[in-house]
């Protein structure tokens, strides 16, 4: 259990890298081939000397570089795919063909996985069946008024799309039974909410007309019917689209593109809801019309919405629901939960109901899913699309989706990978939805070899044993690879057995890694040599692989081939890698393992790049300026053999030296240094500049602010002065005689007083 645990992590690991799974050595040929990356080498010399059976297990190219000659070694599926039928696309009404191929067998091995391509090509004027269903209940008088007079209207639009179109029409309500429909005998037969109008009694469903292609018929059949009433909002919708769906004979549904259109303005019933009316049978999904057409749905549950969506699936049917937008969201819900069926807001009287079917059946026809069923669980099945553009889809998917296509060639590429062997060939479909075509697989597994008949009694087995995928199978009592070995049965014989499977005494019997045979050590899994002692995996391994997958690991050593060296034949004869305009390794190095391995002070994949170049060619720069020209043969050693030459003039070059001299060190197109220095343009002290120039300018503004503050200040107090003395010149007091003011007219002398004529004369005047 734990072996199987590793190789599944393993092959998973590589599957996931993008590599071929590693060989995961097994014991017998049969289950060698069930490991992925396998072969089995049935060359009966094939083996050394105490190798293992599992030794013949090993990846095909292992086993050819071990000298397993090519006819003898089993590897089985190099053509596993077999097209039993592929009839080619085509639009021909009389063989209409969409998915190509249509019949294959695909042989596999356990976890190795298989592409292969269908193409998808939607038919022009493919034939359309369009059953119309309808909920009768009173809710809906006002629609059904207007479906009296749509039936011509919706052919003529289905018309545009295809010449060949059936119409049929049914209804539905509620099931016959309290607490969904009275019981009450005057509303049982007259279920209208007020007495004033006649509606017809309840039912579940009825198939009131059969696809036709005559529009009068269903006009004529459709203005017969009246509306119905029931006590529950809810109705028996998904009971009528069973039925609807199941029903193919009595609904005559051909083999074309089958479309159902269901009209409703309230919600529906779904499984459960029966036990209300005392019904607790499941929907057994059969057929349960009457001659009449009729089903009253008494007998058995509403179905479930699962159990729906699997019928229409398998009867290729496709789902228009055209509902009233308060009750919108619902079947929005519902939709999701049904495959290949899509939701239309219908007016309040059904009058857009035309153009709702035809915008509908645009959007399904504009989707394409691709899917399996029937699959058994032993087989993993995924998909990549290559939609508009041809654009293919970067991860594999469960299902193959495209939308927005119209009548254009899809490619669907499908992956399929068994994880186990199947007991016997497994058949599954693989289908486009809402298509009734199919492609039908037969997939087989290779599980067993096929070594021919077994040879009792073989030469190779010394004639007591027999010889089969190159394995002797010992008769009772017989021992060894080529059952050469007596069993002993002593304990002396035993014991000088044991002896001879030591390479002394202190060690284990075949270091712990065999069994001991006939006195030589038969070893277990990738163990090999005289005593077991040599691992097969013990070599170095190189990319996840051991001897980097370029040599044989030969008791941890690799022996390399194909003029690969290093101790995991790592090093790879090529020297593209150490190539580049300036020829290999820039000049610069040696190419080791197709790999630069550069010189002191270079480095880079190419070793194109210098070290710390101004500071490593400084002394040889100094050099050359001291004794001022570039030919100074003295500077040679510490110019490194670089070519030297002094450029005209004064250039700032990327490095300097002493202020005074700039130089450069770059590598020539053939990898040859070259050196040149010049004189280095003599420049004022920038820094210096800049802050004694903003200093200066923050001072001047400054004082200039300072000024016009003052001149402004002094103006200021002149017109202010101005202003005053203005004001003091209009300000002159005039002496005049009040004009209000009148003397005296009367004089009064007091005769007691006139010793005093002055003060009288003054009192006088005073008054």
């Amino acid at each position: 259990m734990m072996k199987a645990v590793v190789i599944a992590v393993t092959v998973l690991f590589h599957c996931i890298q993008g590599q071929e799974p590693l060989c995961q050595s097994q014991p017998s040929c049969s289950e060698c081939i069930r490991s992925p990356g396998c072969a089995w080498c049935t060359q009966t010399d094939f083996l050394k000397s105490g190798e293992s059976n599992e030794r013949r297990c090993d990846s095909p190219e292992s086993l050819k570089a071990r000298s397993c000659k090519e006819d003898h070694v089993i590897n089985p599926v190099k053509h596993p795919l077999i097209d039993v039928k592929r009839s080619e696309l085509s639009n021909d009404p009389e063989n209409v063909v969409q998915l190509k191929p249509q019949n294959i067998n695909i042989t596999l091995r356990v976890g190795v996985p298989f592409e292969f391509t269908i193409d998808f090509k939607r038919a022009v004027g493919y034939p359309i069946d369009l059953y119309y269903l309808m909920d009768l209940s009173f809710s809906m008088k006002d629609d059904l008024e207007q479906i009296k007079t749509l039936g011509q209207k919706i052919l003529k639009k289905l018309k545009d799309i295809t010449k060949t179109v059936r119409i049929g029409f049914g209804s539905f309500v509620d099931k016959e039974m309290l607490p969904y429909v009275s019981q009450v005998k005057a509303r049982r037969q007259n279920p209208c909410p007020n007495r004033t109008g006649t509606c017809q009694p309840a039912f579940s469903f009825n198939n009131v007309l059969p696809l036709t292609s005559d529009a009068k018929e269903f006009e004529r059949e459709v203005s017969k019917q009246k509306i119905s009433g029931n006590l529950d909002s809810p109705e028996a919708g998904l009971d009528a689209i069973m039925q609807a769906a199941v029903c193919k004979e009595k609904i005559r549904w051909h083999d074309v593109t089958r479309i159902l259109v269901y009209t409703s303005d309230d919600t529906f019933h779904m499984a459960g809801d029966g036990r209300l009316g005392g019904v607790f049978q499941p929907h057994n999904g059969q057929c349960h019309l009457n001659d009449n057409g009729s089903y009253n749905g008494r007998a058995y549950d509403y179905p479930s919405v699962g159990h729906v969506s699997k019928v229409l699936q398998d009867n290729n049917i496709q789902l228009i629901f055209a509902v009233t937008e308060d009750i919108y969201p619902a079947y929005k819900a519902l939709s999701a939960l049904i495959p290949q069926s899509v939701v239309g807001v219908l007016k309040d009287d059904s009058s857009n109901v035309v153009d709702l079917i035809s915008e509908a059946y645009r959007n399904l026809s504009a989707t394409l899913v691709l899917e399996q069923e029937g699959a058994p669980k032993e087989l993993d099945v995924s998909y990549r699309s290559a939609c508009k553009g041809n654009q293919i889809d970067t991860e594999w998917k469960e299902k193959g989706e495209c939308q927005g296509i119209k009548h254009e060639m899809i490619t669907f590429q499908v992956r399929l990978n068994a994880s186990a062997c199947l007991k016997e060939p497994q058949t599954f479909r693989i289908k486009m939805q809402g298509i009734s075509e199919e492609v039908k697989i037969t997939v087989h597994t290779e599980c067993h070899c096929d070594c021919g008949a077994p040879e009792k009694a073989s030469n190779h087995c010394n004639g007591t044993g027999t010889l089969s995928c190159g394995v002797c199978s010992c008769d009772e009592g017989y021992l060894g690879q080529q059952c050469e070995c007596v069993q002993q049965s002593d304990v002396d014989s035993t014991f000088k057995m044991l002896a001879s499977c030591r390479p002394d005494n202190s060690s284990q019997v075949c270091s712990g890694h065999g069994t001991c045979e006939c006195g030589k050590c038969v070893c277990q899994g990738q163990y090999s040599g005289d005593y077991c002692q040599c691992d097969a995996n013990s070599c170095e391994h190189h990319n996840g692989k051991p001897c980097n997958g370029k040599g044989i690991c030969d008791c941890g050593q690799c022996k390399c081939k194909e003029d690969y060296t290093g101790s995991a034949c790592e090093c790879s004869p090529s020297q593209d890698k150490c190539m580049n305009d300036m020829g290999l390794c820039s000049g610069q190095g040696k190419c080791t393992c197709n790999r630069c391995d550069c010189n002191p002070g270079f480095m880079g994949d190419h070793c194109s790049t210098l070290i710390n170049a101004c500071m490593v060619f400084k002394g040889c720069v100094v050099c050359h300026v001291e004794a001022g020209t570039p030919d100074a043969t003295n500077c040679a050693e510490s110019c490194l053999d670089a070519k030297i030459s002094r450029l005209d003039g004064t250039h700032e070059l990327d490095c300097t030296y002493q202020d005074t001299v700039s130089y450069k060190v770059e590598l020539g197109a053939n990898g040859k240094i070259i050196l040149q220095y010049a004189d280095l343009p003599r420049y004022i002290d920038k820094t210096t500049v800049i802050i004694g120039s903003s200093v200066s300018g923050i001072i001047l503004i400054g004082i200039i602010i300072i000024i016009i503050y003052r001149v402004l200040l002094e103006l200021y107090d002149i017109r202010e002065y101005q202003n005053f003395v203005k004001a003091q010149k209009q300000t002159e007091w005039n002496e005049v005689q009040n004009p209000l003011f009148k003397g005296a007219t009367t004089t009064v002398v007091n005769p007691l007083h006139m010793q005093n004529d002055e003060n009288v004369k003054q009192h006088s005047e005073i008054i």
